[in-house]
């Protein structure tokens, strides 16, 4: 395995650096860690199994359950792996990673590490997500190869996605012990909080293929627009149409995709990259949620189609595009200010800003800029609330007949307000006083007034 491609200058010699305090007390973190790596994995089936069989219905789940038995019912609906999901997966993830590769990009050195060393990526996310979608239309158009088995062998793929991933996450356990790649590398002394948290930051196979960057966004946020697209082909094959809910739906989703890959630099610079280790939490979440949790609103669409009418429909999306683009603009924002030193405007002025210092685990002093004008003189994440919004409109054409298909907005509530507080309880351990005195200035974490 490959070290990272830039390495800080020689440093006294510091010890091995431990995954970060969690947000919450010990006993609760190992329940919860306990309780995710153990139900996470049969709830994508049963997802899958109410939004296409059971019409989105969770009182239809309840009954099958309580009938059967959790034990037997679970085994009544979950699909065995097959060679056709395999294949699919298989040439799928070859082809986004020879893309990842091969595919021409722009430097970028991400933040420097707890441990001092500097990420090094190749910026071609965007021309990966183009060339994915116009082979994946061209396959459809020309004939060669129909989405609509996608969603036919659907369950099958999530089955092999939940047992395949897990052993992928086993041998980053086992590469974390044995190779790891850059000394931003660590056990907590602990299998399950190794593997759930993970043991890399960085990890990496040579000097060249970034495994986070593979399973977070060339792995999941792809298969969520492939997806997308394969949910809109499907009911136009089943229906000879495509709803005005499917359209507002997959516009929706596919904008955000969009700009997520526009902006693919910025991500690498985020807690998901520059704090999470590659673990369970993060690449089994990357590999297997997202393109399960996160389409799901779509997948209900598909046989479910709701006619909304221009009018609803047209105020929907125009909502759903206005939330993000200030979810890009809050980022675009914080980020300009980074790059330029804090000498960029904000809205027209020059910014608010708190300079902190801390120390690196090596003893270095070292500065950082805190925005406090702008979207970041709202809440300390208040990009957060418009992401949230975002997942409410492009899941707001199913209209509410039924629960399941809003689970991702609440699951995506729950996870972005744990995040905030995550990353709140790192800066105030990073930045000490200077935390304080952010806080003070910006006294809400998520939403203006209220969190």
């Amino acid at each position: 395995m490959g070290k990272q491609q830039q390495q800080p200058k020689p440093a006294p010699a510091a010890p091995p650096p431990q995954p970060s305090k969690t947000a919450h007390s010990p006993l609760l973190t190992y329940a919860s860690m306990v309780t995710l790596l153990s139900l996470c994995p049969p709830f994508v089936i049963l997802l899958w199994y109410t939004m296409v069989h059971a019409d989105g219905s969770v009182l239809q789940i309840y009954e099958h359950l309580r009938d059967h038995g959790i034990l037997e019912g679970l085994k009544a609906i979950w699909p065995a792996p097959t060679l056709v999901a395999g294949k699919i997966i298989l040439g799928f993830a070859l082809f986004e990673a020879a893309l990842q590769l091969l595919l021409p990009g722009k430097r970028f050195e991400g933040p420097i590490s707890p441990s001092g060393n500097v990420p090094v990526y190749k910026a071609n996310g965007l021309l990966a997500y183009a060339v994915t979608l116009l082979t994946y239309l061209s396959l459809w158009w020309f004939g060669i190869f129909n989405p609509a088995i996608v969603y036919d062998h659907l369950g099958e793929i999530y089955s092999a996605l939940v047992f395949g991933s897990l052993v992928f996450c086993l041998l980053l356990y086992i590469k974390g012990h044995v190779a790891p790649s850059s000394s931003d590398s660590g056990s907590a002394g602990n299998v399950i909080i190794d593997f759930y948290w993970g043991m890399e930051l960085y990890p990496r196979i040579g000097k060249h293929f970034d495994i986070k960057v593979f399973t977070n966004c060339r792995f999941g946020m792809m298969s969520w627009a492939v997806l997308a697209v394969t949910y809109c082909i499907k009911q136009y094959e089943m229906n000879g149409r495509v709803a005005d809910s499917m359209l507002v739906n997959t516009a929706l989703m596919l904008i955000y995709i969009t700009k997520f890959f526009w902006w693919e630099s910025g991500y690498w610079c985020t807690m998901d990259i520059a704090h999470d280790r590659a673990g369970f939490y993060i690449c089994w979440g990357c590999l297997v949620w997202v393109p399960s949790i996160y389409t799901s609103p779509g997948m209900y669409l598909v046989n479910h189609p709701v006619n909304l009418g221009p009018q609803l429909a047209l105020s929907i999306l125009l909502a759903g595009i206005l939330c993000i683009y200030i979810n890009y603009d809050c980022d675009r924002q914080r980020q300009e200010f980074r790059r330029t030193n804090g000498k960029a405007t904000v809205w027209g002025k020059a910014p608010s800003k708190i300079i902190a210092s801390y120390q690196t685990t090596k003893g270095e002093t070292k500065t950082s800029l805190l925005l406090t004008s702008g979207w970041w003189g709202f809440s300390r994440h208040f990009h957060y609330a418009p992401e949230i919004l975002a997942a409410f409109f492009w899941t707001v054409p199913a209209l509410f007949t039924h629960f399941m298909p809003y689970f991702y907005v609440i699951f995506l509530t729950i996870l972005l307000l744990d995040r905030a507080k995550r990353d709140d309880d790192r800066c105030s351990t990073k930045y000490g006083k200077y935390w304080k005195m952010y806080c003070n200035r910006v006294p809400y974490r998520v939403v203006p007034g209220i969190y």
